[in-house]
């Protein structure tokens, strides 16, 4: 049986990004909503992954729709971003303190840019503490789904792919983890994500283990 818990955030304890986040983004980049959302996510990866920081990746934006945008507005727009991925569903809050709460080891694996990294530390440390690992694909220079983001996350957490229970809601990630051998629920609420991990009957963790990164928050 699993020995830890794998959460992805997005689509599980964070939300997706909010409709009127994305009118937001759409109207200070005064771009049509087909082809912002298509530069938008073709250049993601590498912002994803740190390989760029904020700035770089909407002048990349800025440049895709065939225009430029200020410092002004590219500071707007990064701002904007984050406050259109900020929401967090209050039930997957609860059941991540309760699962630790109960000595259940907990880790974090999140396709995130660092600005939005950086906001989620310092406004959602309540509950981040609880996670013993905090992967952000950022940092790690690994994002879901390849093979590399998951087994990071073993390696780092001392145990084999069979000893993690994965939760994502996105299919292409679960079936990637369970091609690596990860045991993987396909998140579709908190209730059913509960059963799950009562139903992996995890062992609770001993070790004494804290968060390895300092939380601001």
């Amino acid at each position: 049986m699993p020995d830890a818990v794998l959460f992805d955030l997005f689509g599980v304890i964070a939300r997706h990004q909010s409709p009127s986040g994305q009118r937001a983004l759409a109207a200070i980049a005064e771009a049509p909503g087909d082809a912002l959302w298509d530069a938008y996510w073709r250049l993601r990866p590498p912002y994803d992954l740190g390989q760029v920081a904020g700035a770089e990746y909407w002048r990349r934006v800025a440049a895709a729709l065939g225009t430029a945008f200020d410092e002004d507005r590219v500071a707007a727009l990064i701002a904007a971003d984050i406050a259109s991925w900020s929401a967090v569903d209050d039930d997957m809050v609860a059941l991540v303190e309760r699962t630790a709460a109960a000595g259940v080891r907990l880790a974090l694996l999140s396709n995130i840019p660092e600005e939005l990294a950086a906001h989620y530390e310092q406004h959602h440390g309540r509950w981040l503490r609880h996670f013993g690992l905090v992967a952000f694909s950022c940092r790690i220079g690994r994002a879901k789904p390849d093979a590399g983001a998951y087994l990071w996350c073993c390696r780092e957490l001392g145990l084999s792919p069979d000893r993690v229970l994965f939760i994502d809601d996105r299919a292409e990630n679960v079936h990637a983890a369970e091609r690596l051998g990860l045991h993987t629920h396909l998140f579709t609420g908190a209730a059913a994500a509960d059963q799950a991990i009562g139903a992996a009957d995890i062992r609770p963790d001993r070790s004494g283990r804290l968060s390895s990164w300092p939380v601001s928050g």
